[in-house]
């Protein structure tokens, strides 16, 4: 992050998963599980879609928005290696997730999936239909480590 002032990402999950928790376990108790976490899937889904979408604007090839990206997502949370990185290419494999080990402190590893992990999806489709992404497994399912793979079309 470039201003030192700024609250790591990590952080802001941290504070935005005492709201949601609650929130989404209450939602739950109403309409049912699957029909809860469908709407909070298509509400934040269409968030980060938009938010993606405008930061694609002034950018030409999106793999270079997401390599840029990741130190954003890293910063105090994630150790990862680059597999490849090209103009068309960027794959990296997280060893490390401490989005992970908060959401399984709260034994809701679940709702960490719903809440950071499922977004990568949407984050994608945001930056355009130039790109394609590709993730096999995550931590925060029970995987030793997370796939990523994005490809220029």
């Amino acid at each position: 992050m470039s201003d030192a002032t700024a609250i790591p990402f990590i952080e802001q999950i941290k504070a935005q998963a005492q709201v949601l928790v609650p929130l989404i376990k209450a939602f739950e108790a109403e309409l049912g599980t699957d029909r809860a976490r469908a709407i909070a899937r298509n509400a934040l889904a269409g968030w980060m879609r938009d938010f993606y979408a405008q930061m694609r604007a002034d950018i030409d090839n999106p793999i270079d928005l997401i390599a840029a990206g990741l130190p954003l997502f890293a910063d105090q949370a994630l150790e990862y290696d680059v597999v490849q990185q090209t103009p068309d290419a960027f794959d990296f494999n997280v060893k490390r997730c401490a989005y992970a080990e908060f959401y399984k402190t709260l034994d809701e590893p679940d709702l960490g999936f719903l809440f950071v992990c499922d977004l990568d999806r949407a984050m994608a489709e945001g930056i355009g239909d130039d790109v394609d992404f590709q993730r096999s497994q995550t931590i925060m399912q029970g995987a030793d480590h997370c796939d990523f793979r994005y490809r220029r079309r």
